[in-house]
């Protein structure tokens, strides 16, 4: 099973990182938060990674490129260059694909133009930058027994802030200390397990190939799952 990952945003929100490099090439922990999302699916068993790259796609690009290196110790032959590796690294089994998206398009046109390397009907969808503790088993058990066109997993968020609770005479009743956000359902915690058919999805994004485009579902598509957890 593929896992699509969106790593062409620009990451605007945190340009003082990413004004030089892309949100998922940022580092947490000595390793780059793409890293630390492709192990969170491969715990899951999933290690087949599609990357739709846009902003300064070259840095991850020569990132996988040289991650062997990057990772092993090796004996190199200056005089011809030939490099003997020993040992392997725990992420051996993986294989990512990297595809070039456009640096300014948005969800929906990425999808179409990846569509060529998913071979199946049914694929995960993420971002790279949605480190999280989801279940994805049970996102994929859920999404099966509902029989929607994609699942999106979501958390509900914490207010920034504490809220204060006034009566009508201004005296306050109550206070509480960055509750769950009032009027929210759930929010998208980065990590989307989304499933859809190659025949279904191709022909309800025909509309969706600018770079402006958008990624709207219905009612009659999209299943929400609540889980406890979200965003590390």
């Amino acid at each position: 099973m593929k896992v699509v990952i969106l790593c062409g945003g620009q990451g605007t929100r945190l340009r003082e990182e990413t004004e030089f490099k892309p949100k998922p090439m940022v580092e947490v922990g000595g390793r780059p938060i793409l890293w630390h999302v492709m192990k969170l699916y491969a715990w899951y068993g999933f290690n087949d990674f599609v990357l739709c790259l846009g902003y300064r796609g070259n840095m991850i690009r020569e990132y996988f490129l040289n991650y062997h290196a990057m990772n092993s110790d090796f004996t190199v032959k200056l005089g011809c260059q030939q490099v003997q590796y020993h040992g392997n690294h725990d992420e051996q089994n993986f294989s990512v694909t990297l595809a070039e998206t456009g640096e300014n398009t948005m969800t929906g046109a990425r999808l179409k133009r990846v569509g060529k390397y998913l071979d199946d009907d049914f694929f995960l969808l993420t971002y790279g930058d949605g480190i999280a503790d989801v279940d994805i088993r049970k996102s994929i058990e859920f999404h099966r027994a509902h029989g929607k066109l994609a699942t999106v997993t979501v958390v509900r968020p914490h207010s920034r802030f504490g809220v204060v609770h006034a009566g009508q005479s201004g005296i306050v009743e109550a206070f509480a200390e960055k509750p769950p956000s009032e009027g929210c359902n759930g929010h998208v915690p980065r990590v989307q397990a989304v499933e859809r058919s190659v025949g279904e999805w191709r022909g309800s994004l025909e509309g969706s190939c600018s770079d402006r485009a958008g990624f709207r579902f219905s009612r009659a598509t999209l299943a929400i799952e609540g889980q406890p957890g979200g965003r590390r």
